[in-house]
């Protein structure tokens, strides 16, 4: 009788294999006559230990890398750690740690249960983001991008808490308040570091074409980048004698201006009103996030600023005024009040009972209807009202035509305006990568030297922060002399976002021991750009968007060969359990150091594969982990008796027997979820199936088909459950599995129950999808309009009509 399935013997003995043989290890100097997959997760914090969500993004990417090595080739998967910033500072708060002794205690976790759960990773790689021998780098790429001028420095508005006199991120501002002491925040200039990254909008938004991301995260990014294209305008205060812009995409309605809005975050509100009643306001607002002052429905509030601007294109003053659903982020900061034509400066007016004017009207309308009528939304089909000399233009001409009047008097010009905003890096923390700039009376702004990095980031006890940058209490440190005279000088004590160093550790990766410089080109055209990226979808905008932008800075300056990072994107769903996200709090968390523990590693991956499709929210059962471990451990029974019963000579001959038949469909289902579309829980699905039919068959198969049945279902899964794909492999072939090309399906022995659809719009081949042989009309139909490749083609087009062949494709008229 075959011996009990022991995940804890069999795992120990095949991460000692791969440990003792470093087998996941690829050189840079080995013959590139392969071809290469750059397999990479996002990084993870190492702040605690890791949880789910970690195993779940490193068992897909895992599962990929594997595939990948099958199809013959040189696969890169290396690993490391987001060890700076905030999530490590906390942590290190939390336990009364320095952070550097409870970043390294948490990556030492890290190494430990990654290395248990058997991810094959190439750890000759690995680093941490707060080595100096890293961070080294990342100082040396900003004087790079400060000496083309895309790092910077310039006033910004901050979050102050009184009490610990100290700026806060937003993270750590509750309703308002600051989350350690409960103070209600104040609102400050400070000056700043920033990253020019609005000087690469136009290529980050074309760009997006030549990548294969998902559809939404495409789309988070193009709004988030938020082109528009319109008109500046210059209303101009002449109290002050200043020149205010505002960026309008509907010129058109200028007519209609009877008021002016400032964003608080504007840097002249203080100029133009500096009462207490215009700082309470804008104290309160800024301590709202930009998502609550920007809601639907929330109460227009704001407060006169007693000055006036004079609209350009009517002559007349227009009051000014601060009011918080005006936001810094798009445009200048500052808008036109247009309430007959915009809801929110319609209420607006209603609240504080300003004219109501308006210039624009639907074609057909009667044009001696009131001009003074109260909101009036647009309509496809406008022309002027009440517009002085452009009277009676349909809009569209109108655009074209008050821009031009208004060039002309230099009044404006055509504009075009994103809503990305320059990168503020600057952090008042301490743990951190220190900024490589000083200060000097005579010689001001200095760059450091780059034979004078890395600027260490020095030894202090008590970082907490106490109203400056908890550096300043390094005065020792400070105080420096400069690079240009000598003389003395004072260091920067901001330390950098923690997305700077995650913006580029992906090149560091392929080159990670090189001491002279951060990469060598030549071993950067071998791995990049990275193949396949994995990782959150709360990612998508921040960490994607400045990695994108730091490889096009250093494209242009001629230090790499590429223009995006990250060929492919994938992103994982979330684990919930009972419901709801993970969280201590709530106390639905799971260890997976105790599940495997309990059931071994091979379980809890192919479990979190199993749960559900890899790209979507699954729930957290224990019965389902049960289950998984129950078919392990039928699969390691069938291949320990099968190794008894049988001879590693018995030859797959005879007729094709159903277990033939049924091991050959496991290797064609299984190939087209893995290649096609990540399905890693169909294709665990299918060698479930495969195993059941080994059972069912395991007194009547002839041996040899048996023993090629068995070796099947360890070869295919492998990829989820390493250790025992590796193990069952083993015994039925005495080879290693991962040294084996992927099997592949003999066609003579399909009975397929699949059919390739084809998708089509407009009778062009948009993607192909599996369907069920048998599928009705309508599910096919369903499942073509479920393909993201015609999403992202549809782009907000309308389907008028599907064409539905049975069998063979779906095309869909679109217009």
């Amino acid at each position: 009788m075959a011996e009990r399935y022991d995940p804890r013997r069999i795992e120990a003995k095949w991460q000692k294999v791969w440990a003792d043989e470093r087998t996941w290890e690829v050189s840079n100097d080995e013959a590139p006559d392969r071809p290469k997959a750059y397999v990479l997760e996002m990084l993870p914090y190492p702040s605690g230990e890791p949880h789910i969500g970690h195993l779940k993004t490193y068992s897909v990417g895992d599962a990929v890398a594997h595939f990948r090595r099958r199809h013959g080739y040189r696969v890169l998967h290396p690993m490391g750690y987001d060890a700076f910033g905030l999530p490590a500072e906390n942590h290190a708060i939390k336990t009364g740690q320095h952070p550097r002794e409870s970043t390294e205690a948490s990556i030492r976790k890290f190494q430990r249960e990654f290395r248990e759960w058997g991810i094959s990773i190439d750890w000759s790689r690995e680093f941490g983001t707060h080595q100096p021998e890293y961070y080294h780098w990342t100082q040396w790429i900003f004087l790079r991008l400060y000496e083309r001028g895309l790092a910077f420095r310039k006033e910004a508005p901050v979050k102050w808490c009184p009490n610990d006199a100290t700026v806060l991120a937003n993270e750590q501002v509750i309703d308002g308040r600051c989350e350690r002491c409960g103070a209600e925040l104040e609102a400050r200039q400070l000056e700043q570091s920033f990253f020019r990254i609005t000087d690469y909008a136009d290529r980050l938004l074309e760009d997006l074409r030549t990548i294969d991301w998902p559809p939404y995260v495409v789309t988070m990014q193009e709004n988030w980048i938020g082109r528009s294209e319109g008109a500046e305008v210059v209303f101009r205060c002449e109290e002050l004698g200043v020149d205010y812009p505002v960026f309008t995409t509907r010129p058109d309605t200028l007519f209609g201006a009877t008021f002016f809005v400032m964003a608080p975050e504007h840097p002249d509100i203080f100029k133009l009103n500096d009462s207490p009643e215009v700082h309470e306001y804008v104290n309160r607002a800024l301590t709202e996030s930009v998502e609550e002052r920007g809601a639907e429905h929330k109460e227009k509030t704001g407060v006169p600023l007693g000055r006036t601007v004079t609209n350009p294109v009517t002559g007349e003053e227009i009051p000014m005024f601060v009011a918080d659903y005006v936001l810094m982020e798009y445009g200048t900061g500052a808008i036109m009040g247009v309430p007959a034509h915009d809801q929110r400066d319609y209420e607006f007016a209603e609240r504080f009972g300003l004219e109501i004017r308006r210039v624009v009207a639907p074609a057909d309308s009667d044009p001696a209807a009131s001009l003074n009528e109260a909101f009036l939304g647009h309509t496809e089909n406008e022309r002027l009202v009440n517009s002085g000399d452009f009277t009676g233009m349909p809009a569209p001409e109108a655009k074209r035509a008050i821009t031009a009047w208004l060039a002309e008097g230099g009044l404006g010009k055509s504009a075009v305006s994103y809503r990305l905003r320059d990168w503020l890096l600057s952090r008042q923390r301490y743990w951190g990568c220190p900024i490589p700039i000083v200060y000097c009376d005579g010689c001001g702004t200095v760059p450091v030297p780059d034979e004078q990095l890395p600027v260490e980031l020095p030894e202090i006890r008590d970082y907490a922060p106490k109203g400056r940058s908890p550096l300043a209490a390094a005065e020792d440190w400070v105080r420096t002399s400069c690079p240009r005279c000598g003389g003395d000088a004072r260091r920067e004590t901001d330390t950098m976002d923690t997305f700077v160093d995650s913006s580029w550790y992906f090149l560091r990766y392929c080159d990670p021991h090189n001491d002279r410089a951060p990469w060598d080109r030549e071993v950067l055209r071998r791995w990049m750009p990275v193949d396949q990226y994995i990782g959150g979808v709360e990612h998508a905008i921040l960490h994607l968007m400045y990695a994108r932008f730091f490889v096009k800075a250093l494209a242009d300056m001629d230090l790499l060969d590429i223009q995006e990072p990250f060929a492919r994107l994938f992103t994982q769903g979330m684990i919930t359990r009972e419901g709801a996200k993970m969280s201590k709090s709530k106390g639905n968390t799971v260890s997976p150091h105790e599940y495997v523990e309990r059931f071994g590693a091979d379980t809890l991956r192919s479990y979190i594969l199993f749960i559900g499709p890899p790209s979507e929210d699954a729930d957290w059962q224990d019965e389902g982990v049960g289950g998984v471990y129950r078919f392990l451990s039928r699969l390691w029974t069938v291949a320990a008796e099968t190794a008894e019963r049988t001879s590693p000579e018995d030859a797959v001959d005879g007729a094709p027997s159903d277990l033939l038949r049924k091991a050959h469909w496991a290797i064609d289902k299984v190939t087209r979820d893995m290649r096609d579309r990540f399905a890693f829980n169909t294709a665990i699905a299918a060698v479930m199936e495969l195993v059941n039919e080994i059972y069912r068959a395991r007194e009547s198969a002839p041996p040899g088909h048996m023993r090629f049945a068995v070796a099947t279902a360890g070869s295919l899964i492998f990829q989820f459950a390493p250790h025992l794909g590796a193990e069952v492999y083993e015994l039925m072939t005495g080879r290693r599995v991962w040294e084996e090309p992927w099997p592949e399906a003999d066609p003579a022995l399909l009975v397929s129950d699949e059919i390739q659809l084809v998708v089509q719009m407009n009778g062009k081949l948009v993607d192909r999808v599996a369907a069920p042989a048998a599928a009705s009309r309508e599910e096919l139909e369903a499942l073509a309009r479920g393909s993201d490749k015609l999403a992202a083609r549809l782009n907000g087009k309308e389907i008028v009509r599907a064409i539905v062949v049975p069998g063979k494709l779906v095309n869909f008229v679109v217009r």
